[in-house]
């Protein structure tokens, strides 16, 4: 995680891509300092506009002003991309990386207009290049700290897909029953319109769009639900039992020379209870 948010290639050589990189990708420096809140102030504004022309009565009037903001903006934004690929070292090192890609898909829905009639109100996903103020507010720190959260979840992704697989046998298997119960007179058209309801009901949502009538269906229906409650917390305890695994796993195990305390963090420095400074070694 902490790799896949880092910057894209080491500074370039002496030059004008040094002199941009340190602008574009840097914030130490006040033009570096500028450049990330003009970025931030435009991809609020064009992703305000998107918001503003999915509001029809807005949309009739102003059509063609928004459509050329939205416009102005991709073609900025997509100049923007081409120039962060041409000053750094390794294009394709910064193409797959989390900005790279966030950055690409800031410009792709307007380009994908022109082929699919409403895809341009998918460029609210600029929103994510905000992103960028963890960087600019040096709170990266915490991007870390959710990659402990990504690598439980990972972890974890064998047992939760057997949880998965469970579920859809289970709701295939009441659907199925529901099918033969119900019927279509009361709305259970076909076995795949049946497993909907049972998803729904056994994730205790209940739209109401599909309801049992007879006496027995509504015995399968609250014996579901109570699988439902049984079984909703299965992926949570799961996940959080790994995310205890990862947290011990990260904990350096040292002991405080002075007070003899175990469990720091791996970069602590000090000792969380006196103070003591540990060593290098």
């Amino acid at each position: 995680m902490q790799q896949f948010f880092q910057d894209p290639a080491p500074w370039p050589k002496p030059g004008w891509r040094r002199a941009a990189y340190g602008v574009i990708f840097g914030h130490e420096t006040r033009a570096g300092l500028y450049f990330d809140l003009w970025l931030i102030a435009a991809i609020l504004s064009s992703v305000a506009i998107t918001l503003i022309d999915s509001v029809e009565a807005i949309h009739r009037r102003h059509a063609e002003l928004l459509y050329a903001l939205e416009w102005f903006f991709t073609l900025m934004f997509t100049a923007e991309y081409l120039l962060r690929l041409l000053i750094v070292e390794k294009p394709g090192r910064y193409a797959r990386s989390a900005y790279g890609v966030i950055d690409l898909l800031a410009v792709l829905p307007t380009y994908l207009s022109l082929l699919i009639a409403g895809t341009q109100y998918l460029l609210v996903t600029r929103l994510l290049r905000i992103l960028r103020v963890f960087r600019l507010l040096k709170l990266t720190r915490y991007v870390d700290e959710s990659g402990l959260m990504i690598d439980a979840l990972l972890r974890s992704r064998r047992k939760i897909l057997v949880f998965v697989i469970f579920m859809l046998t289970l709701v295939t298997v009441f659907g199925a029953l529901m099918y033969l119960i119900e019927g279509p007179d009361n709305g259970f058209t076909s076995i795949p319109m049946s497993m909907y309801w049972a998803i729904v009901t056994v994730a205790t949502v209940g739209f109401g769009d599909i309801a049992p009538v007879t006496p027995v269906g509504r015995l399968v229906t609250s014996v579901l639900v109570l699988i439902g409650y049984g079984v909703i917390a299965v992926p949570t305890g799961i996940y959080t039992a790994e995310l205890m695994n990862t947290l011990r796993a990260s904990i350096d195990h040292r002991e405080c020379r002075r007070c003899g305390l175990l469990g720091h963090l791996g970069d602590a420095r000090y000792c969380r209870r006196c103070g003591e400074r540990f060593s290098e070694d």
